[in-house]
Protein backbone atom coordinates (compact mmCIF):
# COMPACT_ATOMS: atom_id res chain seq x y z
CA UNK A 1 0.00 0.00 0.00
CA UNK A 2 2.73 2.37 1.09
CA UNK A 3 4.37 1.80 -2.58
CA UNK A 4 1.23 2.46 -4.38
CA UNK A 5 0.51 5.86 -2.39
CA UNK A 6 4.70 6.76 -3.61
CA UNK A 7 3.97 5.90 -7.37
CA UNK A 8 0.92 8.24 -6.70
CA UNK A 9 2.37 10.64 -5.19
CA UNK A 10 5.27 10.80 -7.73
CA UNK A 11 2.55 11.03 -10.31
CA UNK A 12 0.81 14.37 -8.76
CA UNK A 13 4.28 15.57 -8.52
CA UNK A 14 5.05 15.37 -11.86
CA UNK A 15 2.17 16.39 -13.31
CA UNK A 16 1.52 19.53 -10.98
CA UNK A 17 5.55 20.69 -11.53
CA UNK A 18 5.52 20.39 -15.23
CA UNK A 19 1.87 21.59 -15.92
CA UNK A 20 1.09 19.16 -18.21
CA UNK A 21 -1.85 15.97 -18.03
CA UNK A 22 -2.29 12.45 -17.33
CA UNK A 23 -4.60 10.11 -19.46
CA UNK A 24 -5.75 6.64 -18.81
CA UNK A 25 -7.88 4.61 -19.87
CA UNK A 26 -10.79 2.98 -17.00
CA UNK A 27 -11.52 0.38 -18.81
CA UNK A 28 -15.52 1.53 -19.05
CA UNK A 29 -16.04 1.79 -15.09
CA UNK A 30 -19.76 2.75 -14.37
CA UNK A 31 -20.24 5.81 -13.43
CA UNK A 32 -20.53 6.43 -9.63
CA UNK A 33 -24.01 7.15 -8.08
CA UNK A 34 -24.33 11.11 -7.80
CA UNK A 35 -26.49 13.60 -6.88
CA UNK A 36 -25.14 16.95 -8.96
CA UNK A 37 -27.04 20.27 -7.88
CA UNK A 38 -27.08 22.48 -10.76
CA UNK A 39 -26.53 26.48 -9.98
CA UNK A 40 -30.30 26.79 -10.99
CA UNK A 41 -31.22 24.66 -7.94
CA UNK A 42 -32.41 21.74 -10.15
CA UNK A 43 -30.40 18.32 -9.38
CA UNK A 44 -29.44 15.57 -11.99
CA UNK A 45 -28.12 12.24 -10.97
CA UNK A 46 -25.75 9.78 -12.38
CA UNK A 47 -28.15 8.17 -14.54
CA UNK A 48 -29.63 11.27 -16.42
CA UNK A 49 -25.75 11.06 -18.29
CA UNK A 50 -27.32 7.99 -19.99
CA UNK A 51 -27.82 8.09 -23.53
CA UNK A 52 -25.40 10.64 -24.34
CA UNK A 53 -21.56 10.99 -24.42
CA UNK A 54 -20.87 13.25 -21.46
CA UNK A 55 -17.77 15.04 -20.43
CA UNK A 56 -17.59 15.62 -16.76
CA UNK A 57 -14.90 18.32 -15.89
CA UNK A 58 -13.89 19.01 -11.43
CA UNK A 59 -13.05 22.19 -11.59
CA UNK A 60 -12.43 25.25 -9.17
CA UNK A 61 -12.29 29.27 -10.67
CA UNK A 62 -9.22 29.31 -8.40
CA UNK A 63 -7.81 26.77 -10.56
CA UNK A 64 -5.48 28.75 -13.18
CA UNK A 65 -5.31 25.50 -15.53
CA UNK A 66 -8.80 25.58 -15.49
CA UNK A 67 -9.77 28.72 -16.29
CA UNK A 68 -7.53 28.37 -19.30
CA UNK A 69 -8.84 25.17 -20.33
CA UNK A 70 -12.49 26.44 -20.25
CA UNK A 71 -12.52 28.20 -23.81
CA UNK A 72 -11.48 25.02 -25.26
CA UNK A 73 -14.18 22.57 -23.04
CA UNK A 74 -16.85 25.55 -24.50
CA UNK A 75 -15.78 24.89 -28.08
CA UNK A 76 -16.20 21.26 -27.58
CA UNK A 77 -19.20 21.51 -26.38
CA UNK A 78 -20.39 23.84 -28.90
CA UNK A 79 -18.95 21.49 -31.66
CA UNK A 80 -20.72 18.20 -30.11
CA UNK A 81 -23.96 19.01 -28.58
CA UNK A 82 -26.33 18.48 -31.38
CA UNK A 83 -24.73 15.28 -32.22
CA UNK A 84 -25.31 13.27 -28.62
CA UNK A 85 -22.70 15.17 -26.57
CA UNK A 86 -23.44 16.43 -23.44
CA UNK A 87 -20.62 18.29 -20.89
CA UNK A 88 -20.98 18.88 -17.06
CA UNK A 89 -18.68 20.96 -15.02
CA UNK A 90 -19.01 20.24 -11.38
CA UNK A 91 -17.15 23.19 -8.98
CA UNK A 92 -15.21 21.94 -6.05
CA UNK A 93 -16.41 22.28 -2.72
CA UNK A 94 -14.29 24.64 -1.38
CA UNK A 95 -14.61 27.19 -4.23
CA UNK A 96 -16.87 29.92 -3.50
CA UNK A 97 -20.85 29.32 -5.08
CA UNK A 98 -21.06 33.40 -5.87
CA UNK A 99 -17.61 32.79 -7.62
CA UNK A 100 -18.75 30.17 -9.42
CA UNK A 101 -22.20 31.82 -10.63
CA UNK A 102 -20.09 34.82 -11.31
CA UNK A 103 -18.07 32.76 -13.49
CA UNK A 104 -20.15 30.62 -15.68
CA UNK A 105 -22.82 33.47 -15.96
CA UNK A 106 -19.73 36.22 -17.27
CA UNK A 107 -18.17 33.47 -19.45
CA UNK A 108 -21.45 32.76 -20.72
CA UNK A 109 -20.78 29.21 -20.39
CA UNK A 110 -22.95 26.36 -22.71
CA UNK A 111 -23.40 23.44 -20.52
CA UNK A 112 -24.58 22.51 -17.16
CA UNK A 113 -22.55 23.47 -14.02
CA UNK A 114 -22.96 21.91 -10.63
CA UNK A 115 -21.65 22.42 -6.89
CA UNK A 116 -20.51 19.98 -4.84
CA UNK A 117 -21.33 21.98 -1.41
CA UNK A 118 -20.22 18.89 0.35
CA UNK A 119 -17.40 17.16 -1.55
CA UNK A 120 -19.34 13.98 -1.51
CA UNK A 121 -19.18 13.91 -5.49
CA UNK A 122 -15.75 14.56 -5.77
CA UNK A 123 -15.03 11.95 -3.23
CA UNK A 124 -17.94 9.28 -5.34
CA UNK A 125 -15.93 9.95 -8.62
CA UNK A 126 -12.35 8.58 -7.05
CA UNK A 127 -11.45 11.08 -4.60
CA UNK A 128 -11.08 14.05 -7.13
CA UNK A 129 -8.49 16.34 -5.15
CA UNK A 130 -6.55 18.23 -8.13
CA UNK A 131 -8.14 19.83 -10.65
CA UNK A 132 -8.94 20.05 -13.18
CA UNK A 133 -9.40 16.23 -13.37
CA UNK A 134 -11.88 15.29 -16.34
CA UNK A 135 -14.36 12.15 -17.41
CA UNK A 136 -15.54 11.04 -20.73
CA UNK A 137 -18.58 9.13 -20.19
CA UNK A 138 -20.18 6.99 -23.02
CA UNK A 139 -23.63 6.71 -23.63
CA UNK A 140 -24.40 3.51 -21.44
CA UNK A 141 -22.86 6.11 -18.22
CA UNK A 142 -19.47 4.31 -18.45
CA UNK A 143 -16.23 5.96 -17.62
CA UNK A 144 -14.09 5.22 -20.70
CA UNK A 145 -11.10 7.89 -20.08
CA UNK A 146 -9.53 10.03 -17.58
CA UNK A 147 -7.81 12.81 -17.32
CA UNK A 148 -5.61 14.78 -14.87
CA UNK A 149 -4.71 18.46 -15.98
CA UNK A 150 -5.83 19.99 -19.44
CA UNK A 151 -6.39 17.28 -22.10
CA UNK A 152 -4.94 17.05 -25.85
CA UNK A 153 -8.29 18.19 -27.17
CA UNK A 154 -7.31 17.08 -30.58
CA UNK A 155 -6.86 13.48 -29.16
CA UNK A 156 -10.00 13.59 -26.88
CA UNK A 157 -12.29 14.99 -29.77
CA UNK A 158 -11.01 11.73 -31.85
CA UNK A 159 -12.58 9.93 -28.99
CA UNK A 160 -15.83 11.85 -28.61
CA UNK A 161 -16.28 11.52 -32.38
CA UNK A 162 -15.78 7.39 -31.89
CA UNK A 163 -18.01 7.37 -28.54
CA UNK A 164 -20.64 9.13 -30.87
CA UNK A 165 -20.48 6.64 -33.50
CA UNK A 166 -21.57 3.66 -31.42
CA UNK A 167 -24.85 2.40 -30.76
Amino acid sequence: MQIKKTVWALVVAAVVGTGTWVAWDTGQAPVPESTFVLLDGSQRTSADLRGKVTLVNFWATSCTTCVAEMPSLVATHQKYQGQGFDTLAIAMSYDPPQYVLNFAQSRQLPFKVALDHTGAVAKAWGDVRLTPTTYLVNKRGEIVKSYVGTPDFANLHQLIEKLLAET
